[in-house]
């Protein structure tokens, strides 16, 4: 996985770095908010783990202009503290859109679990983005077709992609123009007086 690090101390930085690459990952490294929002705004990453506190823009102001920037796959974005936040602090950065914490001095194991939350969430967000895009799907029955043209109902499709189940209801339109017609055509039909009887019979 591709992940930014955003670290104004020289020396967390270039730790991090070396730990990241020894996971196999590929790290764009850079000293500050400003230039890693450069940075991603020619080449969005997926992963991001940024120093809270930093000259120019700090962490949350980096992550804000991430998640304001249209048209950009999800990035999941880790806050690097030296402290733990203060309960207001951590609300101000939820909101801002983290969705992670690191605490100084870091820990290799907690890195790998960390990465490995955001590799699945991610995983995830890529499966729901393809859904949302356009699907080959059937003028007539509502299928959808798969990659080895093999046609399904929709809610079979989207079940196995993302376990949510269904519930089928009506909306207000197609209760207008085709519950009531056929509610009407059904009183038509009870209201009418019994047919006589045919001579012969």
């Amino acid at each position: 996985m591709k992940i930014m690090i955003v670290e104004d101390d020289l020396v967390s930085r270039t730790v991090l770095e070396t730990t990241l690459k020894r996971e196999g990952h590929e790290v764009v490294s850079m000293p500050d908010g400003r230039q890693a929002w450069e940075y991603f705004d020619r080449d969005p990453v997926r992963a991001i783990i940024s120093d809270w506190m930093m000259p120019d823009m700090d962490g949350l102001e980096l992550c804000s202009k991430i998640r304001s920037r249209p048209q950009t796959p999800y990035t999941y974005f880790i806050l690097l503290t030296a402290i733990n936040p203060s309960r207001e602090n951590l609300h101000k950065a939820m909101v801002e859109g983290i969705d992670d914490f690191l605490q100084k001095p870091l820990n290799k194991e907690t890195i790998w679990a960390r990465l490995h939350v955001a590799q699945r969430i991610l995983h995830y967000t890529t499966e729901i983005r393809q859904l949302q895009q356009m699907l080959p799907i059937c003028m007539y029955c509502k299928k959808i077709r798969e990659d080895e043209d093999y046609w399904k109902q929709i809610e079979q499709y989207i079940g196995e992609r993302t376990g949510s189940g269904f519930s089928h209801g009506i909306c207000p339109d197609c209760y207008k123009t085709v519950v009531e017609p056929q509610l009407a055509a059904l009183a038509q039909l009870t209201d009418q007086p019994p047919s006589a009887p045919r001579q012969g019979d």
